[in-house]
């Protein structure tokens, strides 16, 4: 009873990280699975015995701890070194300009990250990439992901549908990332079992994330306010990517954006992490840069 849990949470969690399925029935346990994963999985319960041997019951950091010895290694020669481990094996997600590299580099080597940089320079892809490898391999509980719902022009409540129909399409590029690198049954079970939790801004106020990664996409949009909140919202052992385009403000006229005032007074900061990216990090269509490029002399003309 204690190796599997409360209701057979580590078993569960062993099914959703590691992808096999458990049957278990006394002291009976059956794994199925891709070898590899099975193997894996063996591991970690053997670890889970091994520490219920020198102590009468398990803990969070228990599993997270055997989870992270079997961590993602290379499926092959062929996989780069680089690579960022995620739950569809098809997926082979590197960085792939200097800028991106010191953007992963930057997000492993610190709790709260900023990513500056203009449209298709891989900002929310890369940050959905990480979080999702720290949950794969047990480094966090949970992923939560927030967008603010600032209209691009448009106003919210000419949308039609409830408020959660209104704010899906704020959301999309972050579903859009996730679909890339899970199965969606995987995604719809880890979001029904509040695994992984896609809301709007506002939803964060008032709220403790411990052992969660955190991504803050389209962060431009956020006031100096709401940023202080968001920022606040760490807990211990979680991680948070803060992204933003701060050349596509959409607040209205006179308000200052919250990432760009959040990026002058945390410059420097111990802990704090502040990358920039440029037209020569965006890997979208070649048209992209150009777009990018010309828009931006239009504004220094202006």
């Amino acid at each position: 009873m204690q190796l599997y849990g409360p209701g057979d949470v580590n078993l569960r969690t062993i099914r959703e990280v590691l992808g096999v399925k458990v049957f278990a029935r006394g002291a009976t346990m059956k794994l199925v699975g891709e070898s590899d994963d099975v193997g894996k999985a063996a591991s970690v319960i053997e670890a889970l015995r091994t520490a219920l041997k020198k102590k009468k019951s398990l803990t969070a950091d228990d599993m997270s701890d055997a989870l992270a010895a079997v961590a993602v290694k290379r499926a092959s020669d062929d996989v780069p070194t680089d690579f960022i481990p995620v739950f569809r094996k098809s997926a082979i997600i590197q960085p792939k300009t200097d800028g991106q590299k010191s953007y992963v580099e930057a997000v492993a080597q610190n709790d709260l990250c900023f990513c500056l940089g203009p449209a298709g320079t891989g900002k929310t892809y890369l940050a959905v990439a990480m979080a999702l490898s720290l949950l794969k391999t047990g480094r966090i509980k949970r992923l939560v992901l927030a967008r603010p719902a600032v209209e691009a022009g448009e106003k919210l409540g000419f949308l039609p549908g409830d408020l959660q129909a209104k704010v899906n399409p704020y959301l999309r590029p972050i579903y859009d990332a996730m679909h890339d690198m899970m199965d969606f049954e995987q995604i719809k079970r880890f979001m029904d079992n509040d695994v992984i939790e896609v809301v709007p801004l506002a939803f964060m106020r008032g709220r403790t994330l411990n052992n969660a990664a955190i991504i803050l996409d389209e962060a431009q949009n956020a006031t100096p306010q709401q940023m202080l909140m968001s920022l606040t919202r760490m807990g211990h052992r979680s991680k948070m990517i803060v992204t933003g385009d701060d050349s596509q403000v959409d607040l209205d006229s006179g308000r200052q954006s919250g990432l760009v005032d959040a990026v002058r007074r945390l410059t420097g900061v111990d802990g704090i992490a502040i990358v920039r990216l440029d037209k020569l990090d965006i890997v979208r269509h070649k048209l992209v840069t150009r777009i990018v490029q010309a828009y931006g002399e239009n504004n220094r003309s202006s």
